[in-house]
């Protein structure tokens, strides 16, 4: 596994990540960052699902991209 980007943007990219370990990392980050922060998706459907899954069950509020760019997940917070 590649190590991936925790950085000061407040950022995750998961770009390149295998979906068996996202749920892990999206945990990790989500629980340790401050808000409002991003996680880069990509256009992936299935990735895109199993981040707001994540999100959802720990009932976080979050939009998805902006009318330009869908493949992102804003976290807002609680």
């Amino acid at each position: 596994m590649s190590k991936k980007k925790y950085n000061i943007e407040r950022t995750l990219d998961l770009h390149g990540i295998r979906h068996e370990d996202v749920e892990r990392m999206v945990q990790n980050y989500v629980f340790m960052t401050e808000y409002p922060h991003d996680i880069i998706t990509g256009n992936s459907v299935e990735m895109h699902k199993i981040v707001k899954d994540i999100l959802d069950e720990h009932k976080f509020r979050y939009q998805v991209g902006d009318i330009i760019n869908q493949g992102y997940i804003r976290v807002l917070g609680y």
